[in-house]
């Protein structure tokens, strides 16, 4: 008899919803963990062929291409619609 009511009180607290938070918050974490973990995902070292040239722009002119620059903008811009943008506060300088 005790066997029936306790194993009543185990289903009838697993279908809490705490409970179903909780477990479904442990297999998220268990599969990040072996996604983000796994031997697929190690470092992957180049070659000393394919390391040599620093931008895609190097690597071009090292085949043989030309690398041409894009073309400028209109003199003549349409007015942007909408308010006036304020300037950027921190302002990102390459």
């Amino acid at each position: 008899m005790t066997i029936g009511r306790f194993a009543s009180s185990i289903s009838a607290a697993l279908r809490h919803p705490g409970v179903i938070a909780l477990i479904v918050a442990g297999v998220t974490i268990a599969a990040m963990l072996i996604v983000d973990h796994g031997p697929w995902s190690r470092a992957k070292t180049q070659p000393a062929h394919v390391a040599m040239y620093a931008t895609t722009g190097d690597a071009a002119r090292a085949a043989g291409a030309t690398v041409l620059p894009t073309k400028p903008k209109s003199p003549i811009e349409p007015v942007r619609p909408g308010p006036k943008t304020s300037p950027t506060v921190n302002p990102v300088t390459p």
